[in-house]
């Protein structure tokens, strides 16, 4: 009989945990999603192996631990638990664990810096502890109504780490920034404990500043990981951490094409979303099927400034889905806000296409303009923009095929 784990929260509808358990271990993995009148009940019955334990239970588990790790005792803060042979309960926090990890990964080092928490919950408190075993020098906590807001954040511009505990930017709340990053001119590195987006606005700007950043992605797996050796009494699997890491990437992650009106993006992008299983948007479509006319209509009755518009707003909608396959229109890249809506979740693939064989029926500013003035206008934007290019090949089917074996490869 498999032995039975899984995650005790009460809202846990978009969580990664039992996808990473499945690699991890043969074992049972529910969801245990548990109103807040229901956790004694839940914690007495004890009808579980070992669980991990999410928002907003990491503290109240604590009372029906009979032992904590000194890591958990320390933060005051449980986020597994273990049952052992005698039926009591051992509280442990491997978020501290993938914390450190996650830092190590991406080469952020807080040893002898001045570090910047934004905000105060559980999770600021392992970050804190984490940042306090590595050798910080200095750890300001930032919060909204504490000693150190983000009203007079200012005074401590020569912080030298940044890290969010905060969900600001968490998905469906994707592009909100809990502090702008222009002032930190020591800046060595930014870590972000949300995964979702993979690229909140916050780890965007820090790119875009070329200053070290992560997402909480290994932070994830690697504490999943510490519990999963918990459960099991196995030793740490690092290639397994990776492995899961990268699966679940490429899964999370759209596949968003870019390139010349009438290259084939739509035609593309449709066969490539059947042979993956995933869905598929075209913003051109979305446009017309709420506006009630065709794009050459829409130029004609309210001009190219206003089908922008339309065009941003439905690209911040669908950009904040994860694992599905966007086509997206010519001029894409003719406003710039545009560019870290697809960045948060897409890898942005520019699909090159000779301009002879361009098609022009149906798409306004290639007959008014001609393509080669459209291209010379795009071409360099397209490239800019992208992470990879990819050739049309002779048919919808072959390209995508084609693009799918190099993917996979990646």
């Amino acid at each position: 009989m498999k032995k039975k784990f899984g995650l005790l929260g009460e809202k846990l509808g978009h969580s990664f945990s039992p996808r990473i358990h499945r690699e991890l271990g043969d074992y049972e993995y529910p969801l245990y999603e548990i109103p807040p009148c229901g956790l004694d009940e839940f914690m007495t019955q004890r009808r579980f192996d070992g669980i991990n334990v999410t928002i907003p239970y990491k503290q109240a588990v604590i009372p029906y631990c009979s032992a904590l790790s000194q890591e958990a005792h320390l933060i005051g803060s449980v986020n597994t638990i273990i049952k052992e042979e005698d039926g009591s309960l051992h509280g442990h926090n491997t978020d501290y664990f993938g914390f450190c990890v996650m830092l190590e990964k991406a080469k952020i080092d807080p040893k002898g810096k001045k570090v910047l928490v934004l905000g105060d919950g559980g999770s600021a408190a392992t970050v804190r502890a984490a940042l306090a075993f590595l050798g910080a020098q200095e750890i300001i906590t930032v919060s909204r109504k504490g000693e150190n807001n983000y009203e007079n954040i200012s005074r401590h511009q020569d912080g030298q780490i940044i890290v969010n505990t905060t969900p600001v930017g968490m998905y469906p709340d994707n592009g909100k920034n809990p502090l702008n990053l222009e002032g930190f001119i020591n800046l060595a590195g930014v870590a972000d404990l949300i995964y979702n987006p993979m690229k909140t606005k916050l780890l965007l700007d820090a790119q875009r500043l070329n200053i070290p950043c992560v997402n909480g992605l290994t932070m994830l797996v690697s504490q999943a990981e510490k519990a999963s050796g918990l459960f099991n009494k196995k030793r740490a699997r690092p290639r397994l951490v990776e492995k899961i890491i990268k699966n679940l990437v490429k899964e999370k992650q759209n596949i968003a094409f870019i390139g010349m009106p009438g290259c084939g993006k739509s035609s593309v992008g449709k066969v490539l979303a059947e042979k993956m299983n995933r869905m598929f948007v075209d913003t051109d479509e979305q446009i017309v099927m709420t506006q009630g006319k065709t794009i050459k209509e829409i130029f004609a009755d309210h001009g190219e400034n206003e089908f922008r518009t339309l065009e941003s707003r439905v690209l911040s909608e669908e950009s904040k889905k994860s694992g599905i396959v966007i086509s997206l229109g010519g001029g894409i890249v003719m406003r710039q806000e545009n560019l870290d809506l697809l960045r948060q979740n897409s890898l942005i693939v520019y699909l090159r296409r000779s301009l002879k064989d361009l098609a022009t029926d149906g798409r306004p500013l290639s007959q008014k303009m001609g393509v080669e003035a459209l291209a010379k206008q795009r071409l360099p934007l397209y490239e800019a923009w992208s992470d990879m290019s990819f050739p049309v090949q002779e048919s919808p089917v072959k390209t995508a095929l084609g693009f799918l074996d190099l993917y996979r490869k990646l």
